[in-house]
């Protein structure tokens, strides 16, 4: 088993004391949603490290004088912000693949109609140098 900063370890008393907290108070915060604890078969409550320090934060912004819908709002913020961090990370990861099983292939041209013509790295466009005439049409 591999254990990580998600891995729930702690019971709820453990979890209590890690936190400075009341385990009453956990319970009313899992009540909330503002701390969601993995649950066992026998539905008792798992806290992981995370969870741990969501708490501690929740702890210091109640202190702070922030309302628990304010934390709750605060943390959703940083969850949503967290998850877009580890999108933005996948992404870098695809888009650095793809460069390096394409390579030469980030040359961009315009085309003769505007339209955006991709072209292999060292190839020049082949420009047109034909002169177009205009005369206006005689009327009579």
């Amino acid at each position: 088993m591999q254990v990580d900063g998600e891995s729930p370890l702690f019971v709820i008393s453990v979890a209590a004391e890690l936190a400075g907290m009341h385990p009453q108070t956990l319970r009313q915060y899992d009540r909330m949603g503002l701390v969601s604890p993995k649950r066992t078969a026998g539905k008792s409550r798992r806290y992981s490290m995370r969870d741990v320090a969501q708490l501690r934060e929740i702890q210091q912004l109640s202190s702070e004088g922030v309302s628990l819908e304010g934390i709750r709002r605060v943390l959703g913020l940083e969850n949503e912000v967290n998850e877009l961090r580890q999108r933005v990370r996948e992404l870098e990861r695809a888009l650095a693949d793809e460069m390096l099983n394409r390579p030469g292939r980030r040359v961009f041209a315009a085309g003769s109609e505007g339209e955006v013509v991709s072209l292999r790295a060292g190839t020049r466009v082949r420009r047109e140098n034909a002169v177009v005439v205009w005369r206006p049409l005689e009327r009579g």
